[in-house]
This record gives C-alpha cells, sequence and structure tokens, in this order.
C-alpha cells in the first residue's frame, strides 16, 4: 500500500449527514418526485452530485435507498449527493405497471434530474443544517448502470425514441461534469442479447454528441451477456466513441456492481470487495473535485496512490 493510500486510511471519518425524503410534486408525474441527499456535517461552497440507480434485482437498492456505500463516500469528500427514486424503481413497479414508459422509464429518468435542478433551492431549504453551503454551480451527475444511461443523456448523448423516430435530446447544460458506472456501450447489431429487445433506446445511442467532461468507469469483468456477447469491453464505448476530453477507468477484477456499489452484502453483488469500492469513491471524487477546481491536484494524487504500484486497483486512459 502506498504511502498516500496509508494516510487515507487512516484519516479519521468525516461525519455525514442524510435526510430523506424531500418530496417534489411535479405536473404530470404520476407520482411525487422523491429524494435522499446526503452532506458532509460541515463546510460551505459544496458541489452537487445527482446519482441516477440502476435497475438491478433489488427492490429496494434501485430507490433513493440505495448506493449508500458512495453517496457516503462522496459527502464525507464534501459533496451534497442528491439521489432521486426515479419511476423505473422496484418499489414503484407494481404501481406504474401500465404508465406510459415503463418499465424503464428512460426519458423520465433524466428529466427527473432537471426537476431536481430547477427546485435545487427549495431542496437546501428543506434539509436540516444545509441552507446556504451548497454551490449552484458545481453539479455532477453519476449514474449506474441504467443510471448510467441516464446519465450520458444529460452529458449530451442522444437517443432515438423507438415509438416516435425522433430524436431524442435531453442535454443539461447546467451539469458540468458526470461519472458513468457500468454504463450501456453501443447499440444496433452487437446487442444480439436475451435483454436487447427490452431497451429499444439503446440502439440507438450516440456518444458523438456528449461533449461534458466525463468519467467513464468499466470492470474488466463485467461480461453483461443479457446485453451483448462482446465482452466487458461494451462498458468502455462511452469513452471509445465521444469526444474528449472523456477519462477511462478501468477497475480490476471488476464485475457488474463494482465491488458492491449498490449496497454492502447485496445478493446481486457478484464481487464484493469494500476494498474496491473506497477506492472507487476516492477516485471518482477526486476526479470531480479536480474538475471543479483545475487547479487541484486531488485526481492527479489518487491515480498515483491506487492505480500504481506493486497492486493497482485498475488503471487509466485520458484522451
Amino acid at each position: 500500500m502506498s504511502a498516500s493510500t496509508d494516510t487515507a486510511a487512516l484519516a479519521p471519518p468525516a461525519p455525514v449527514l442524510s435526510y430523506s425524503p424531500v418530496v417534489l410534486s411535479v405536473p404530470g408525474r404520476p407520482v411525487d418526485l422523491e429524494v435522499r441527499v446526503s452532506a458532509p456535517a460541515t463546510g460551505t461552497g459544496l458541489p452537487v452530485i445527482l446519482l441516477s440507480h440502476g435497475h438491478g434485482g433489488s427492490n429496494n437498492l434501485s430507490s433513493l435507498n440505495g448506493y449508500a456505500p458512495l453517496a457516503h463516500l462522496w459527502a464525507a469528500a464534501g459533496f451534497v449527493v442528491v439521489q432521486p427514486t426515479h419511476l423505473s424503481s422496484r418499489s414503484l413497479s407494481d404501481r406504474l405497471a401500465d404508465t406510459p414508459g415503463a418499465p424503464l422509464f428512460w426519458r423520465s429518468r433524466a428529466e427527473d434530474m432537471s426537476h431536481i435542478l430547477d427546485r435545487l433551492d427549495e431542496i437546501e431549504k428543506t434539509v436540516p443544517q444545509l441552507a446556504g453551503r451548497v454551490d449552484h454551480d458545481r453539479v455532477a451527475v453519476a449514474g449506474h448502470s441504467l443510471g448510467g444511461h441516464t446519465a450520458g443523456l444529460l452529458l449530451g448523448a442522444r437517443s432515438t425514441d423507438p415509438d416516435t423516430g425522433e430524436e431524442v435530446n435531453l442535454t443539461e447544460p447546467r451539469i458540468k461534469a458526470g461519472v458513468l458506472l457500468a454504463a450501456p456501450g453501443r447499440g444496433g447489431d452487437i446487442l444480439n442479447g436475451p435483454m436487447a429487445a427490452m431497451t429499444p433506446f439503446f440502439h440507438t445511442t450516440d456518444f458523438s454528441t456528449m461533449t461534458t467532461p466525463t468519467l467513464v468507469v468499466a470492470g474488466d469483468m463485467d461480461d453483461s451477456r443479457h446485453f451483448t456477447d462482446i465482452g466487458p469491453e461494451w462498458h468502455a464505448d462511452p469513452y471509445r466513441l465521444a469526444p474528449s476530453p472523456k477519462t477511462l477507468l478501468t477497475l480490476f477484477g471488476a464485475e457488474h456492481l463494482l465491488g458492491g456499489i449498490s449496497g454492502y452484502d447485496a445478493d446481486e453483488t457478484t464481487d464484493e470487495s469494500p476494498a474496491r469500492v473506497a477506492a472507487l469513491g476516492r477516485l471518482t471524487a477526486a476526479y470531480l473535485r479536480t474538475q471543479f477546481r483545475p487547479g487541484d491536484h486531488a485526481w492527479q494524487a489518487a491515480c498515483e496512490g491506487l492505480t500504481t504500484g506493486a497492486d493497482p486497483v485498475g488503471r487509466v486512459e485520458s484522451k
């Protein structure tokens, strides 16, 4: 373990506050938009991370109640983390089964994040001890799996609506940086798995318009055969097919849950590793910190501490 990693491991944990639900009534949305907010107990000028959950097997983790490992790590690193329960959440599936857009609600998921930004003042005032501490101009989006597709759309990727044939542009200019975690890759003929028919909006994803600075995180053991047989490289497509500036972090030995980011001891995790999750939390927080403060060397230090030496957690490439 490097000296920088030793120092991080010995540092006292930063106190974190978590508050939920903040309930937002959105006209036309079939149920209220509920969000969880996690933030450091102290500090001002805090940047925001909007975190989009995936569509995993758990009823609870695909909601504002999931992804506690990452939300806590990011909040402890100085970010305000806002987690919505999207309409696609399995916790809502019985109530919304016959609603247009079900079951995945791919457009609504991205629209949720714009609604949150529209109401960020209200959210800040609702959460105890948060008012006046949030920097509304420094906003990032992160998403895992299906949430990675959601985040990609907000960062500038395009898709064609399979029902209308129109190209959909959901780019959110208030978002300045992104983190895609095990996100789906390109569509077309390579989508030949049993789930391909369930996600027609994946088939037309165009990363060439995703211009916002983004860190793409992929596991080198994340073989999503239910979508494609091309192997783990599929999850690197958002890096390879998007214009610069982009960075790719490939985690060694990581499968689709990247060590267990949706929840510790979760049945859906096939590669349980709290150490990998901790490393991922540190690297992603450092990337965003440097994006928001270009003179900050957090990203360089994290990469030197975690992706070099005798036992690296992964490798990094940029363009």
